[in-house]
């Protein structure tokens, strides 16, 4: 299967009560495969066909908040038009599913994968999960549903546009049942259409109230870390895959190590076996979890790591980029032990990042090629 089509086959098992939908490159295939299962009676989903990204995720506020389950998909531009209602979504603590193929912001216009459009929503109180392939991208959306319906927050699976989601990989598919099982089925105490208990939601809060909001939705964040820990594990049971905050790969004797994100990964793993078939003792760290970050489990695992390089596909302007930043803060935990951490940046636009590129990273920090300049990968 395709990203795209794997994404579209998880949504079937769980199969939504509602999924408004607008197409854009890369996404598009994720909505366009499920209005053909939807075509060829496989699903009973309500299908929202609207004008834009903004009505797509205002539709699905409203079916969310009416009590039943509803989710949409979107990329880059159009997840900066609906960004007016992002925050929205999180601040009612509605437990919607975005599917997210990840693509390059304009301008110049670019329809090819990178983070941009993901890094310029992450603090929007949404949960952000990275996929590495097509199984990734199956996967994560099954547990996706289940973390946001569990803690009452809303989460974008998200998977690289193009190398994941129009790339054809094998991917494992769970029996519908087991995936239905797994869901359950959405309950809610309170909803928009409960006549008996009527209940009004979006209401002004002003000075005395609001920063109560605020913190209590960061509480909830927090306390989706312990939920999605819980979630990989029962998921594990039922597929024999594990997920979690991040994944360590040869990390045990690493010491040069790379942290990133994403579809990149899977290049690094195959650069990593070849660089450790000749001696070189080199690892990854690869994100799964992005928000809320892992600070402390990943300063953790990177505690015993000397050097260190965090690659980001995508660019902060004006500072350093996200990830490296989050790595930073995480290090505090591990402060007993010197790093030396250099920052990239690779992959913009969709251009492509081959073994060479991190072979020659890893080149890098063992020759002590370390300072706080930002450097590129082209």
């Amino acid at each position: 299967m395709t990203g795209g089509y794997a994404v579209a086959e998880a949504l079937r098992q769980i199969h939504p009560d509602v999924m408004a939908v607008y197409p854009i490159t890369p996404q598009t295939p994720i909505i366009e495969t499920y209005a053909k299962m939807k075509a060829d009676g496989l699903v009973e989903t309500e299908m929202v066909q609207v004008e834009s990204e903004h009505s797509a995720m205002s539709a699905t506020i409203g079916a969310s908040a009416a009590g039943v389950r509803a989710v949409t998909a979107s990329s880059s531009q159009g997840i900066l038009y609906m960004a007016e209602t992002l925050p929205v979504v999180s601040g009612l603590g509605l437990p919607i599913v975005m599917c997210v193929s990840s693509r390059a912001l304009s301008a110049p216009l670019n329809i090819h994968g990178e983070h941009g459009d993901v890094m310029a929503v992450r603090d929007m109180g949404w949960v952000e999960m990275f996929a590495e392939n097509a199984q990734d991208a199956y996967d994560q959306t099954i547990i996706a549903l289940r973390l946001a319906e569990k803690v009452g927050a809303p989460v974008m699976p998200i998977m690289d546009g193009f190398h994941t989601s129009h790339t054809t990989e094998r991917v494992e598919v769970l029996e519908d049942e087991i995936v239905r099982t797994f869901v359950g089925k959405r309950q809610t105490e309170e909803s928009l259409l409960n006549f008996k208990d009527p209940i009004t939601i979006g209401t002004l809060a002003l000075q005395n109230t609001y920063f109560e909001f605020k913190m209590n939705q960061e509480k909830l964040m927090q306390k989706t870390k312990s939920a999605f820990k819980t979630i990989c594990s029962e998921f594990a049971k039922i597929s024999g895959r594990k997920h979690g905050f991040f994944e360590e790969y040869a990390m045990d004797d690493a010491e040069s190590v790379i942290v990133m994100m994403g579809a990149t990964a899977g290049t690094a793993k195959e650069a990593i076996d070849k660089l450790r078939a000749k001696g070189k003792k080199v690892g990854l760290l690869k994100i799964n979890l992005y928000r809320p970050f892992p600070y402390k489990e990943v300063g953790s695992a990177l505690a015993h790591i000397r050097k260190i390089a965090v690659l980001d596909r995508a660019i902060s302007f004006g500072a350093y980029p996200p990830l490296y930043q989050d790595v930073m803060s995480s290090l505090h935990f591990s402060a007993s032990q010197k790093h030396d951490i250099a920052s990239y940046i690779y992959g913009l636009g969709g251009r492509d990042t081959m073994q060479s590129h991190i072979e020659k990273v890893f080149k890098d920090l063992e020759e002590g090629e370390i300072d706080n300049k930002i450097k590129y990968l082209q």
